[in-house]
């Protein structure tokens, strides 16, 4: 493995992060401090406790998932598409170095950016909210595993994208709706049995449960279901990168 060339990437990458603090490191403290305002002030007031955790803490998880998820698909969307808008992608791929070192480069570096996001977003919760989490090694565990497979999605926006517009319509038309409606702010048991099982079709669903399990010990799916879905949904992404390099699809194109 040219390990040289992944490390080229990643620091690329990551310095690009760095470079704009305000965007990446401001940004999720106000907007997190928003969200507890609303939701934590102005909607606490009217529900208490759900399923036995205040309504403060119990927002947690679902305020970090809906960031990480957005910001790990941005980030490798944004990542890929830009050697791809300016044509330098084709140093990339005329350079030796295979697919899954430039994938493991451009994905490392996003999963990363969206780790810091969710540890900025944890800690800032602190400030708000008495907050204990149950298994602190199964939350990072949860955590690592959603930025890398949203990660793994973004890199595949990004290679599909051909204008910046289609590179915003898939976090903004179908992974925020799906967060949103998928219990980030609310537990599926309170919804009337009809949407509930609706809600079951929602794949954001098995993934937020699993993580409020490592805060709170209980879940609206099983725990199975959730590291299935999550380890379905990784594997799917990988097979698609692997068909996209194999075939050149919209890369050689």
């Amino acid at each position: 493995m040219n390990l040289q060339a992944v490390k080229a990437i990643y620091i690329y990458e990551m310095s690009r992060f760095f470079r704009t603090l305000m965007q990446s490191f401001i940004s999720p403290v106000i907007s997190t401090s928003l969200y507890f305002v609303v939701f934590g002030t102005a909607i606490a007031s009217r529900i208490q406790e759900v399923e036995g955790v205040s309504y403060g803490a119990f927002i947690v998880p679902g305020l970090i998932m809906l960031s990480v998820m957005t910001q790990a698909t941005s980030n490798a969307s944004f990542g890929i598409y830009f050697p791809k808008f300016i044509g330098t992608i084709y140093e990339l791929l005329s350079a030796p170095i295979s697919f899954f070192e430039v994938v493991l480069g451009y994905v490392g570096a996003a999963a990363t950016k969206a780790f810091i996001i969710g540890a900025i977003i944890l800690a800032t919760a602190f400030l708000f909210v008495d907050l204990e989490i149950q298994y602190p090694l199964a939350m990072l565990a949860f955590l690592v595993m959603t930025c890398l497979s949203f990660s793994l999605l973004g890199f595949i926006i990004g290679i599909w994208a051909q204008n910046f517009e289609q590179l915003q319509l898939i976090p903004l038309i179908v992974i925020t709706p799906l967060v949103f409606l998928g219990g980030s702010f609310y537990s599926v048991s309170m919804l009337p049995p009809i949407w509930q099982t609706i809600t079951l079709f929602n794949p954001v669903v098995y993934l937020i449960s699993g993580f409020r399990w490592s805060f709170f010990g209980h879940a609206d799916v099983s725990l199975g279901m959730s590291l299935g879905a999550i380890g379905v949904f990784t594997l799917a992404c990988m097979g698609i990168i692997w068909w996209i390099f194999k075939t050149g699809y919209r890369i050689r194109q």
